[in-house]
């Protein structure tokens, strides 16, 4: 009876973050070594991809994102690693994995924690794992806001920094002290085709406003 994986290949993935685990490959061997056990037991053929000296604090590595193509093309149908932060460190990347792996019919099985997301109870876990993400992502925006607001009160300006000509930065000062208005200012410059800061092609009376106040700030 032939076994039920012999139609199937597996991608076999190891990372260490540090050059020196790069280096001395322990790291990698360590992890490659569970994994063969359970090659082994599958009995299928199987490609072997590292990423040595990566973080897992992003997906933006070369082995991984090979890894990733032939899955979504189809060239393997199972992404297995020894321990899932050697896959990711990110809730939310995590989480987007375990979809990702759903919709192109693909299971991605880590060893440490038994998860095997073509299983049902891979599934109820990848659930879960989006949940977690969803809070991870709130928890962090929720951070940078807190941290913004702070900023604010300490008086850092906050945005991109206005670039403006010194000449155009002139020009406005002087049509403000002839009186005119941040619209009528915001016109002129606009009909003598002056460009606006961050290389806009349209003066609004708000834009000016910032300029002006640029100016004033400076000492």
């Amino acid at each position: 009876m032939a076994h039920r994986y012999s139609e199937h290949r597996i991608i076999a993935y190891s990372r260490v973050s540090t050059d020196e685990q790069a280096d001395s490959g322990l790291g990698l061997a360590a992890q490659r070594a569970a994994l063969e056990g359970e090659v082994e037991r599958r009995g299928i053929p199987v490609e072997w991809v590292e990423d040595a000296g990566f973080s897992g604090k992003s997906l933006h590595r070369p082995g991984i994102e090979r890894a990733l193509a032939d899955l979504s093309a189809g060239r393997a149908d199972t992404l297995l690693v020894s321990k899932l932060d050697r896959l990711t460190r990110s809730l939310y990347d995590l989480a987007g994995l375990m979809d990702r792996a759903r919709r192109e019919h693909w299971a991605l099985v880590a060893l440490d924690l038994a998860v095997d997301t073509a299983s049902p109870s891979g599934e109820a876990m990848a659930n879960m794992m989006g949940t977690f993400a969803q809070f991870e992502r709130r928890m962090i925006g929720q951070r940078t806001k807190d941290a913004l607001a702070v900023k604010k009160a300490q008086g850092v300006r906050l945005g991109r920094p206005i670039v403006t000509a010194p000449s155009v930065a002139a020009r406005i000062v002087q049509l403000r002290g002839e009186g005119q208005s941040l619209a009528g200012i915001a016109t002129t410059l606009n009909t003598e085709g002056v460009a606006a800061s961050h290389g806009g092609r349209h003066w609004w009376p708000s834009s000016v406003q910032s300029v002006l106040a640029s100016q004033t700030r400076t000492p």
